[in-house]
């Protein structure tokens, strides 16, 4: 299902904490913005906050002031202007405050979740979900104002949330349905039946929170979403001028204004709420904040009163979401952990991931962007992120790496393996972090109890245990941790310099805090050496994150376990799209690493099907680095430069071709041009493989020897055309073979005619005499090859005769490879030359088969004025290996259509060698010529281009596109559907079969239906059951089934009264039941 069109935003914005994490974080906007998720034109802007505790209102304050300051610069003014906001879309993103689960935040927390429809590969964060959410659930038939969203929940919104603008004007939250246990410690909203907010309750009262109740028994959350029309948003941005709320932002900084901290909720909203009192707001305090002194208090109270004459008169409405969801990302790890794993499922979440040995994974578990090479056990409940991990261990009685139950692990890489060897973790938080001291980057790794606190009241806890209790165990004092003059009441786990940040002499690893869970069977040596590291509380460390660092190492962590996806992908030949995967590495920096992997699949598989399939991503990596420039991806694919690794294909050199073609690949790298015609000589080289593979088809290429025909005597071959019904495409290698095809066509004869044919003669000159024409009795053009080099174009389609040369060839009556000329071969074999005319009554670009049956019939009259007789299925493999040799490709459908009779199934199996079985379909007695009267040809006077159009399948398919790959199925299962269908004699049946057939053939091809078909199709809809363009379509023969019979000139009466169809004409056809026929005629 297409998902709906998204908030063409003009601005997004995110705010953050710390000023050195702008750069990072505006960068990863943009990366998002190369994958598509946010709208090419949007403006980016990450910003830090004023102060670090200006609170979500002044961080919004601030960000609409940032915002309208960029908009006013770009629109040419010299002074912010809140106009500028008139025709604007604006999503502001709260990053909020430190996460203790992730270095860079609750945005960028990682997710179990997979977005398959994702045109660009990617680990989805909170913050992709959210985007996802406000861009194509919550924002759409918004009017232009201002989103606000914190990043700080989980949030769940149906794709269709019910939301109306209709008349909307002031501001809105949404409110999402929750318990009302789950109100005491967060938000709720108390509306009234027209859905104008009353109050704000946090951490309410048991009466506070049963008023807010709904009538199924939930409350409205406050889930930190809001927006503000854009007369709201103006009178919330005048008051940056105002003191002390000109304090909220870098303006008022800037020009030495005291910092003041406000609260989107309960300061800028609560003063709109219609049940709120001045007296009461001026005077209370948001929730986020502590108590402070009286002249704290007293600033608040002018920063309240300012705010309340601004926006009192603004009505405040909740659009509320029954069937949404919201959870708040708190600081524990067991409801962390929760929200992170699936309870009672039968497996793990396995999420851009390579695992070795998936059986060691417990179920409900989630393993998200790591590599875990060898046995690495992962209990039940537990979580791995971005972790490399690899059991190297010497010792097998050791066991696996073993992580318990409980365990949220992340940051590891191999380096670190080695320290969990011999150790069950249980109710553990074990992280690597990336940090920077005093400019130095290093590594650095925590260690905390999943049930430990980190709010600095009540009883503390570490590992799982008291303060004592680990004292006692460890050997650790309080004074290693505090100092001697901190209050016992500040003295927490955020104040305890528990982890080390350098050690002397060596690198640090997770045994520098593993070694407090076992102290006796560390010895008191890791005691000394923990003692003897710098060391910092959780607190002192978080400003000396590396923010930068570990999204680059993130991002290094999913391109390797990509190249191991990659890998295995095309090795385990799996249906499975690697275009997001190849999108994803050329758009975020990666495609180096990505081709040399497919090269060493390619040169090392020793499978021609899965190296053409390698080749092809090459290509595809190609096409994308060109970035839509350079040109068309179809084209020529001959230069010279790339002859030499094309010569080593063609002998069966796998690897040094591959190698060859790398070497000149790196040529062509330098600009889009160059690029394009790079990819196309990879579908080039994949089109050797391929053209290998159908070679096997010769396995089933046989003739037995008969009397030669009198001397100057014409063999004649005629065959009918043919008509595909269903199943097209899944005949064309590679499909043919990778897939397995099957095709339901019809032998037909065009007003009365068999319309294709040829005929050879044996003649006394050395020498061979083509001719080419409409008829057989006109013979526009001719050609005499006298020498072998007049033979040499036989593998350029579009050479004149070449057709009919490669038929020379592969009939074996000539090798152009020969020591011996060619007037010596002919006379040493055979005595003289020969005479071949073919010709062909249908337009060029018929798609009723006329190539792949002219050669067929070619193939037959050679072959019985050459002495042979060969029979029709040897002959439906000799035109695939015909049609290889000749470099045009294509499939069997052809040649099984016309030159076997009246209606049948062809076949070919998921294997090699390609072998092609046809099997009759037997119909109902006089259901052949009820047929001949309800089916006509419609010339539809549009040439088609097929050769583009397979290109474009082809590459579809090595892609393997979801979508084709499916429909592919589909056509070899409508099939069989359709024999059914013909069995029971069912026009209407059929008229169906031909409807679907066409969606499909749409499907597998787009483009393939010109407006002007189009047109024709909907004129003849009324009148038919069903119909189809012949073959490929983009042209050629329209062909269908009639309600009535005999409706030639009523049709042709209907297409007359309908404008823009342009020089068509329609045509009896009728069922052929002989097939190909052969005969001797005299000179």
């Amino acid at each position: 299902m297409e998902q709906p069109k998204g908030v063409d935003w003009t601005v997004i914005i995110l705010t953050c904490q710390y000023k050195d994490s702008v750069e990072v974080f505006q960068r990863e906007l943009e990366i998002r913005q190369k994958r598509e998720q946010i709208p090419a034109r949007t403006l980016l802007l990450a910003v830090e906050d004023p102060e670090v505790h200006v609170g979500s209102g002044g961080a919004t304050l601030n960000a609409l002031l940032v915002v309208a300051e960029h908009l006013s610069a770009r629109a040419g003014f010299t002074v912010v202007t809140s106009d500028v906001l008139h025709s604007a879309w604006i999503l502001i993103l709260h990053m909020g405050q430190d996460f203790p689960f992730d270095d860079c935040g609750r945005a960028f927390t990682c997710l179990p979740v997979e977005n398959p429809q994702a045109p660009v590969e990617a680990v989805v964060c909170n913050l992709d979900c959210l985007l996802d959410i406000m861009s194509h659930r919550l924002g759409p038939g918004s009017p232009p104002g201002v989103w606000v969203c914190s990043t700080d929940m989980l949030l769940s919104v149906p794709p269709n949330p019910g939301i109306s603008w209709d008349g909307f004007r002031g501001a809105r939250v949404i409110a999402l349905p929750g318990s009302t246990a789950y109100a005491r410690n967060h938000g709720v909203y108390l509306m009234d039946s027209q859905g104008f907010v009353l109050d704000i309750y946090y951490q309410g009262t048991e009466a506070e929170i049963q008023r807010c109740a709904r009538p199924d028994g939930r409350v409205p959350l406050v889930s930190g979403l809001v927006f503000f029309s854009v007369e709201t948003a103006e009178h919330l941005l005048a008051t940056h001028v105002s003191p002390p709320l000109d304090a909220c932002t870098y303006m008022g900084l800037d020009s030495g204004a005291r910092p003041v901290q406000l609260s989107l909720f309960f300061d800028i909203l609560l003063c709109m709420a219609r049940n709120v009192r001045r007296e009461d707001f001026l005077v209370g305090q948001p929730p986020e904040m502590g108590q402070g002194d009286a002249d704290i208090a007293g600033y608040r109270h002018g920063a309240r009163a300012e705010l309340w004459r601004e926006l009192r008169d603004q009505p405040l409405t909740v659009a509320y979401v029954p069937d949404g969801s919201y959870n708040y990302m708190t600081n524990s790890a067991s409801e962390f952990l929760h929200s992170l794993t699936f309870p009672g499922a039968p497996g793990a979440q396995v999420v851009h991931s390579q695992v070795e040995e998936r059986q060691l994974l417990g179920a409900g578990s989630s393993v998200v962007s790591c590599l875990l090479e060898g046995p690495v056990q992962l209990a039940p409940g537990s979580v791995l992120q971005h972790c490399h991990l690899r059991d190297a261990c010497p010792l097998p009685c050791q066991g696996p790496i073993h992580i318990g139950t409980g365990c949220f692990v992340s940051g590891l890489d191999v380096a670190q393996s080695e320290a969990l060897h011999g150790l069950e973790l249980h109710d553990l938080v074990l992280q690597g972090h990336h940090v920077q001291l005093h400019g130095t980057r290093s590594r650095a790794f925590t260690l905390v109890g999943r049930l430990d606190s980190w709010e600095r009241q009540g009883t503390g806890t570490y590992l799982n245990m008291s303060w004592s209790q680990f004292f006692q165990k460890t050997g650790i004092r309080d004074w290693d941790l505090w100092d001697p003059d901190m209050p016992p009441i500040e003295r927490c786990l955020l104040s305890a310099r528990l982890f080390p940040v350098l050690h002397p002499s060596r690198a640090l690893g997770p045994q520098d805090m593993l070694w407090m869970l076992d102290p006796q069977e560390a010895g008191s040596k890791a005691l000394r050496a923990w003692r003897a590291c710098w060391r910092l509380s959780w607190e002192q460390l978080q400003p000396c994150l590396d923010r930068a660092a570990t999204l680059a190492s993130r991002r290094h962590l999913f391109f390797r376990q990509a190249l191991h996806k990659a890998r295995h992908v095309l090795e385990a030949r799996q249906d499975l799209s690697l275009r997001p995967l190849i999108q994803a590495a050329v758009r975020e920096g990666f495609p180096g690493p990505l081709m040399a992997t497919l090269d060493q699949v390619a040169a090392g598989v020793g499978d021609p099907g899965v190296a053409a399939r390698a080749l092809a991503c090459v290509a595809d990596v190609l096409g994308c680095m060109a970035e839509g420039q350079g040109g068309l991806r179809s084209g020529p694919a001959a230069n010279p430069e790339w002859v030499r690794p094309f010569l080593y294909l063609e002998c069966g050199d796998l690897a040094r071709g591959v190698a060859a073609l790398a070497e000149e690949r790196d040529k062509w790298l330098s600009r889009p041009a160059l690029l394009v015609r790079a990819a196309r000589h990879y579908e080039g080289a994949g089109q050797i493989l391929i053209r290998q593979a159908v070679m096997s088809a010769q396995h089933f290429v046989s003739s037995v020897p008969v009397e030669l025909p009198a001397p100057g005597q014409w063999v004649v071959a005629e065959c009918p055309a043919r008509v595909d019904f269903s199943g097209g495409w899944s005949d064309t290698p590679p499909l043919a073979y990778e897939l397995g095809g099957a095709v339901l066509g019809l032998a037909v004869r065009v007003n009365g005619r068999r319309p294709i044919g040829a005929r050879a003669r044996c003649i006394p000159e050395p020498e061979l005499w083509l001719a080419l024409g409409p008829r057989q009795d006109k013979m526009a053009t001719k050609i005499v090859c006298g020498s072998l080099d007049d033979l040499q174009d036989y593998c350029q389609p579009h050479a004149p005769g070449a057709l009919l040369k490669a038929a020379f060839i592969c009939a074996g009556i000539v090798s152009v490879h020969s020591k011996l000329s060619l007037s010596e071969q002919l006379l040493c074999t055979f005595g003289g030359g020969f005479e071949l005319h073919t010709w062909s009554e249908l337009p060029h670009g018929s798609g009723l088969g006329t190539s792949s049956i002219l050669a067929g019939a070619a193939l037959a009259a050679l072959q019985r004025a050459a002495g042979r007789a060969v029979g029709t299925e040897a002959l439906i493999h000799a035109v695939l290996h015909l049609e290889q040799v000749l470099t045009t490709g294509g499939g069997w459908q052809d040649q099984v259509g016309g030159l076997m009779p009246g209606i049948k199934v062809g076949r070919s199996r998921a294997q090699l060698p390609l072998k092609v079985e046809v099997e009759e379909i037997t119909v109902p007695v006089g259901f052949v010529q009820k047929l001949n009267d309800h089916l006509l040809l419609v010339y539809t006077g549009k040439t088609r281009l097929a050769r583009n159009l397979l290109q474009d399948v082809l590459r579809s398919w090595y892609a393997r596109l979801p979508a084709v790959v499916q429909n592919a199925r589909n056509l070899v299962r409508h099939t069989e559907e359709c024999a059914e269908a013909f069995r029971q004699g069912s026009l209407p049946l059929l008229g169906q079969c031909l409807a679907s057939y066409w969606e499909q053939k749409k499907l597998m091809a787009p483009g393939c239906e010109p407006l002007a078909v189009r047109r024709m199709m909907d004129a003849l809809a009324p009148h038919v059951h069903g119909q189809s363009l012949a073959g490929a379509g983009g042209g050629g023969f329209l062909y269908l089934l009639t309600k009535e019979p005999r409706q030639k000139e009523a049709l042709e009466a209907v297409l007359a009264k309908t404008e823009g169809l342009g020089n068509y004409s329609i045509h009896l056809v009728e069922v052929d039941t002989q097939g190909l026929s052969l005969q001797l005629l005299g000179d």
